[in-house]
């Protein structure tokens, strides 16, 4: 039964591109909910790999639940989210003239002020403490936001110094200052505990009456370009995948209701089994999903995903 979310109009939804985004696969997700959720039975929603939070703010908008826990590894992430949450108009002042500034201009003239901003933005990374809500915060949040929206498909990019270095994009008229948007999102994050940190941040919070929802970095598949270059370059290893398996079970013992979406090796390796083997104590259900698994156009489509849960569904 449900009684009842935030109910705004218009909906939040997530206001950064983020790569994995949930959005397509919200209806799927539902469906695996554990039971108790929005009647009583769930509490506490966590998720400590926010993202784009497609998912938080289905949920917020939806069910009626107490508490919302959100966190990221990513500062400048969760310093937008806090941004958003705190000092609306002030953010929103600094993405206005950061629009007004680059709308107007011709396409070569945006590709200068966005490789001006991208510059002034890496040369000020790591001045900011996470969280932080004087001007420097806002203005680091606006310009997030305003790469973001006008970088090359709206990636967000990092190289091994911690640089943005997303090339400029080529669109009419984005969405830079999307105020009613922001405004939901505003209301949502009202009440809501954001922090930056590691996943394992989360763990204090948790009891048998929380449901944590568990995104984190993909595993790129198998006889794959990106799976080669992951194996070389990421940031979350296979070991870290095997970490997080650990935590997860250490979560199901303190009772609580999870979930954990991550890619199927499968689609290009039937014999893969490598998070049926992690996971091989809890539930792995495959689901369809359309995602891009290589440059070649051939590599578009439907592919499988899996979603873990510690319960029936």
């Amino acid at each position: 039964m449900i009684l009842g979310g935030f109910g705004l109009e218009p909906a939040p939804r997530p206001f950064l591109k983020w790569a994995g985004g949930k959005r397509q696969l919200i209806a799927t997700i539902e469906e695996s909910l554990p039971r108790g959720f929005g009647d009583g039975g769930i509490e506490r929603y966590i998720e400590p790999f926010i993202g784009g939070g497609a998912l938080f703010f289905h949920v917020r908008q939806k069910y009626d639940i107490g508490e919302f826990h959100i966190s990221d590894f990513n500062p400048d992430l969760t310093n937008c989210y806090v941004a958003i949450r705190d000092d609306l108009a002030g953010l929103l002042g600094c993405l206005g003239v950061l629009a007004d500034d680059y709308l107007p201009l011709s396409h070569e003239d945006r590709g200068e002020m966005f490789y001006r901003v991208r510059d002034e933005y890496n040369e000020s990374r790591g001045c900011l403490e996470p969280g932080s809500q004087d001007d420097g915060g806002i203005l680091r949040a606006a310009r997030t936001i305003f790469l973001n929206r006008t970088c090359f498909n709206g990636l967000f990019r990092v190289n091994s110094r911690g640089d943005f270095n997303v090339p400029h994009g080529r669109y009419k008229a984005p969405p830079i200052r999307d105020e009613e948007n922001l405004a939901s999102v505003s209301m949502a994050l009202q009440g809501v505990e954001i922090s930056c940190g590691s996943y394992e941040i989360c763990e204090p919070a948790v009891d048998g009456r929380t449901f944590v929802y568990l995104d984190p970095p993909y595993r790129p598949l198998p006889n794959t370009p990106s799976f080669t270059d992951y194996a070389q370059k990421s940031s979350f290893g296979d070991g870290d995948q095997r970490d997080l398996a650990a935590f997860y079970d250490r979560l199901d013992e303190l009772g609580a209701s999870l979930m954990l979406s991550n890619s199927d090796p499968k689609n290009t390796d039937p014999e893969d089994e490598f998070f049926d083997d992690l996971y091989s104590r809890h539930n792995v259900k495959r689901v369809s999903a359309r995602r891009v698994i290589n440059s070649d156009g051939k590599g578009r489509g439907d592919v499988s995903e899996i979603l873990v849960t510690n319960y029936d569904c």
